[in-house]
């Protein structure tokens, strides 16, 4: 009887975390370049958007002395063709248009209702000490 149940435990948990993988934000190819003269310049309270970039696009954020990359694609919903986050006037936070979910751009977590998943981040270096490269 143990084994049954133990065997009706691993087949539930199988069929619950196929269901997830869908709801993921689909993994594309990003390599993308840009001088720091060139983000001070353009950035907007230290948020460079960048499109045709990613899946909805880049946000790429300074925090600190470094640099973070996030794709512009809500974590909530996603297998809906979910929306493109947009950075909030204070460059902290960014949100989801379509559902009102906050993220942290320090670090891409939810703040804010539905959203329970991080935003899909990007590694990110800097070359030369004067461009930013974006990756994954």
């Amino acid at each position: 009887m143990i084994k049954k149940l133990a065997g009706l435990f691993l087949l539930a948990v199988t069929f619950l975390s196929c269901g997830k993988e869908s709801e993921m934000i689909p993994n594309v190819f990003v390599e993308y370049n840009v001088t720091v003269q060139e983000f001070n310049i353009k950035a907007k309270n230290r948020v460079l958007l960048v499109s045709n970039q990613g899946v909805k696009g880049l946000m790429i954020v300074a925090v600190g002395s470094g640099y973070r990359a996030f794709d512009r694609a809500s974590s909530v919903n996603p297998q809906n063709g979910g929306c493109a986050v947009v950075p909030d006037s204070t460059g902290i936070t960014a949100t989801d248009p379509c559902t009102g979910a906050k993220f942290l751009l320090l670090d891409g977590t939810p703040q804010k209702a539905p959203a329970v998943r991080n935003l899909k981040s990007y590694s990110t270096s800097l070359r030369g000490g004067q461009t930013i490269n974006v990756s994954n």
